[in-house]
């Protein structure tokens, strides 16, 4: 597989890291804590993603979707303050495993491989993986079509480890998977697609509806490319009483009807989904 990043994406890295250290020093002296110790502090150390659409992205120098509102209804419920970092997606996951923050209120796909290191909420979505194409490019109508062409994905995806998935759809076919592309943010990936430097992008099918809805006349949805997927948010491994606190929260956000006014808002429809979940891949 390959790890190659084009130049865009390159400087898309370089930005990131600049602009990560900046942003974990505003934290201060934040660590991952108990519940206890959090209590007793006074406050949450919560960190976002910067533009992962529809869950959460900066608008008019403001964070909003999915999961910035979860957060302001956290405010509302926690009986501390919630301090949030709003950083791009290569420092979240480490930054919480080695306890600079709290908890990642991002749309994290549970696998195998991140539970190794992070414990999960109960699931906040589905997210099961599509791909999707360039609207003018006739040449791919099914999967099948997917044979040897260059694929685009964000560095550090969940969709990595599951590309095996996509590989047995074509082998069965008697096809095989092409060059794959990683980038720093799947905004770059999108650019990349319309400017035809890659086939196809793949990301959850959320995210793909979001993008197809504002470029409809770029971009067109295609099928699914990988089995079951949940996102949630983490925290550090062993956590588990800020985990079961942040269960309850999502579990009174159902019960009150916020969480799903949320999803049809975001996301077009509510969920029906898992209190819990263990990745098998």
């Amino acid at each position: 597989m390959s790890r190659h990043l084009a130049s865009s994406t390159r400087r898309g890295v370089l930005a990131a890291l600049l602009l990560a250290p900046a942003l974990w020093g505003a934290a201060g002296t934040a660590h991952a804590a108990n519940l206890d110790e959090i209590k007793k502090r006074g406050y949450m150390t919560v960190v976002t993603e910067d533009d992962f659409r529809p869950f959460e992205f900066v608008k008019d120098g403001k964070p909003t979707g999915f999961n910035n509102e979860m957060v302001d209804a956290l405010r509302k419920y926690a009986p501390f303050e919630i301090r949030q970092e709003i950083l791009p997606w290569p420092g979240i996951l480490a930054g919480v495993a080695t306890g600079k923050y709290d908890i990642a209120i991002t749309a994290v796909l549970m696998t195998k491989e991140r539970t190794q290191s992070l414990d999960f909420t109960s699931p906040i979505a589905d997210a099961t993986h599509y791909y999707v194409k360039r609207k003018d490019d006739s040449s791919i109508k099914s999967i099948k079509d997917l044979n040897g062409k260059t694929v685009g994905v964000q560095t550090g995806s969940a969709f990595l480890s599951r590309l095996p998935e996509l590989q047995a759809m074509l082998a069965k076919e008697g096809g095989k998977l092409g060059k794959v592309v990683e980038y720093a943010s799947y905004p770059e990936a999108y650019q990349d697609l319309a400017l035809k430097r890659t086939d196809f992008v793949v990301n959850t099918v959320i995210n793909l509806k979001a993008l197809v809805a504002e470029r409809p006349n770029v971009f067109e949805l295609g099928q699914p490319v990988s089995g079951n997927s949940y996102p949630a948010w983490a925290v550090k491994k062993g956590n588990t009483d800020l985990q079961k606190f942040m269960n309850d929260f999502i579990a009174a956000q159902k019960a009150n009807g916020v969480m799903p006014g949320l999803q049809k808002k975001w996301f077009g429809e509510a969920f029906t989904l898992p209190v819990s979940y263990t990745p098998e891949q």
